[in-house]
């Protein structure tokens, strides 16, 4: 990126101090200002933690600078030179990045909905033109686990930047260079994707439902396991019972205890576009069965069997999953938020503990769930969110965790059990 624009240099005690008066700003408070950082330099200093909604940082440079958790909702960013900035966990949604440069930046686990990533140019009388892109031809951004929900990022350069695991639905990124970019397990759905350049892209595992490719370019680009329109298996149009049906028989073989109705089995079915909240799905079977983005909201779920079943994105907030079988599941950016994990009694005595072993759970969320004697080993649980939850007992043994996120209290017990 090259940038003639001579820059007012801003140190950290100056910045420290312009924080506090747009944290007073936002709260309508006396002396507070809003945060202009227009044409400064503030290349290296540390924004972390801070809440600088509505902030403008046109035509900034933020190179390396530490923006980490920091909260930069509809902010003015502008042709900003972002390059090698960490923003993971940062908020930025609605944020103006038009022509802001982020090669090498890390967006990590960033909220980015609805941010608008468009080329765009700075210009003024005694200003040479600026023109910014994501990347260029020497290294990428990290936007993997990043929400880019309903983001615009047509004519963008991206050429290999990493989106894996990145939550892109209804991305607008029309004739965007994206050539070599790394989408594998990316949700695309309804993005689109059309004139785009996506030669040599791996798109290994991502969700391209309804999504545009008109006139792309897709020379060499790794599209095995990608999730289409097309079902994958039998689906729920080859049941020749309704589901609801099936459903109303397997509450009945529960509260009987086997004696009437029937077990509901899906295993090797895709079921996308099924609604299971608040079901009676005790002892469900659903091994490989491909349950992407579904609703398990408050179900009764206790030993389900969901063993190598594809569940990306789907919720289970506030489900009880006592005793269910989640090993090698794929369960990246799904949600457990407050659902009960703990270990099942049974008739003779005998625990059954929930199992995720060898389970891919990138940015899931486990936050305020009962995890209790949960088995964890080999799990990937890079980038969760384990906040509140209840971890004694569970064996993380040679599982994945960097980048989790925990409380204090839980850090001492994950590094022994994860080493």
């Amino acid at each position: 990126m090259s940038d003639k624009r001579l820059l007012t240099r801003i140190e950290q005690s100056e910045l420290d101090a312009m924080i506090q008066k747009h944290a007073m700003f936002r709260t309508a408070r006396l002396g507070g200002v809003r945060a202009i950082f227009s044409q400064c330099d503030l290349s290296g200093l540390s924004f972390r933690g801070k809440d600088l909604s509505h902030a403008d940082f046109t035509g900034a440079g933020l190179m390396r600078a530490d923006l980490r958790d920091t909260r930069l909702d509809y902010c003015a960013l502008f042709s900003a030179d972002m390059r090698q900035v960490n923003l993971q966990g940062a908020s930025l949604i609605r944020a103006d990045l038009r022509g802001a440069c982020l090669r090498g930046a890390i967006l990590i686990g960033a909220d980015m909905t609805g941010v608008d990533l468009r080329e765009g140019f700075l210009t003024s009388a005694d200003l040479t033109p600026v023109h910014g892109d994501i990347m260029d031809q020497t290294g990428g951004a990290d936007l993997s686990g990043a929400n880019l929900t309903d983001a615009r990022l047509s004519g963008a350069v991206a050429t290999e930047s990493n989106f894996s695991d990145a939550t892109m639905k209804g991305c607008k990124i029309v004739r965007a260079s994206l050539s070599g970019a790394n989408f594998e397990g990316a949700d695309l759905e309804g993005a689109d994707l059309s004139m785009c350049d996506l030669s040599k892209a791996n798109m290994n595992g991502a969700v391209l439902v309804n999504v545009a490719l008109s006139l792309a370019d897709l020379t060499d680009t790794n599209l095995a396991g990608a999730l289409t329109n097309a079902p994958v298996g039998p689906s729920v149009k080859d049941f020749t019972t309704p589901v609801e049906d099936l459903m109303r028989k397997h509450t009945l073989w529960v509260g009987s205890n086997g004696r009437e109705g029937g077990q509901f089995d899906i295993s090797g079915f895709d079921m996308r576009g099924t609604n299971f909240s608040r079901a009676c799905l005790t002892m469900l079977k659903a091994a490989r069965a491909v349950l992407y983005g579904i609703n398990f909201s408050d179900a009764q779920l206790q030993a389900a069997d969901m063993h190598e079943a594809d569940l990306r994105h789907a919720n289970f907030q506030s489900a009880d999953l006592r005793g269910a079988n989640f090993s090698a599941a794929r369960l990246n950016n799904s949600s457990f938020q407050g659902a009960s994990l703990r270990p099942l009694e049974l008739v003779n005595g005998r625990m059954l503990s929930a199992d995720f072993s060898r389970a891919s759970m990138r940015y899931v969320n486990l936050s305020g769930a009962d995890l209790r004697q949960a088995d964890f080993r080999g799990a990937d649980i890079v980038y969760a969110n384990l906040t509140g939850a209840k971890l004694e007992g569970a064996n993380f043994d040679g599982a994945k965790l960097e980048g989790a996120r925990i409380d204090p209290a839980q850090q001492a017990m994950l590094k022994v059990k994860a080493e």
